[in-house]
């Protein structure tokens, strides 16, 4: 089952990378108390989300933490390794927190699995943005499958 708007973020832990290394993130620490915008991509380094989905929120971080949003972050099934290193190839600096959810635990837990299996990727996250209040989902689009549309900072921009 898909979460849905309401919804409490389940608790799962997730990794990224510091300075120090890989550092194990939970989401209750992530959300609790904290206005966050999550975006989650198919694939770090993939076409869409380097040129277009990552990038736009690069662009829009000012004007969405401007709004009351403590922190921005973008999501995939990839490994910490790798999203670190799609994170330093797109200049993201501290603009954007990079999460990898390595096993697909967390994507699996909200139910936005995407299967790309066939197609030599696996199973993925499916494109999609949230708004999370204190570990409860205020707003969730998520962009039909090879649409790139409601889940890019701009429409985020405009339900802030």
């Amino acid at each position: 089952m898909t979460i849905q708007v309401g919804d409490k973020i389940p608790s799962v832990n997730l990794l990224t990378m510091t300075a120090d290394g890989r550092q194990t993130v939970s989401t209750d620490e992530l959300f609790k108390g904290k206005k966050v915008v999550l975006f989650a991509v198919p694939g770090a380094f993939t076409p869409t989300c380097s040129e277009q989905h990552l990038p736009g929120f690069i662009t829009y971080a000012d004007e969405i933490k401007a709004r009351g949003v403590n922190t921005i972050a973008c999501i995939a099934v990839n490994d910490v390794f790798v999203m670190d290193a799609w994170g330093k190839n797109q200049n993201v600096g501290d603009k954007i927190m990079m999460l990898a959810d390595g096993d697909g635990e967390f994507t699996k837990a909200l139910g936005l699995e995407l299967d790309l299996r066939g197609k030599g990727l696996g199973v993925r996250s499916q494109r999609y943005a949230m708004i999370v209040e204190d570990g409860v989902v205020k707003s969730l689009q998520i962009d039909p499958p090879k649409t790139f549309e409601i889940s890019k900072a701009e429409a985020v921009l405009e339900r802030l």
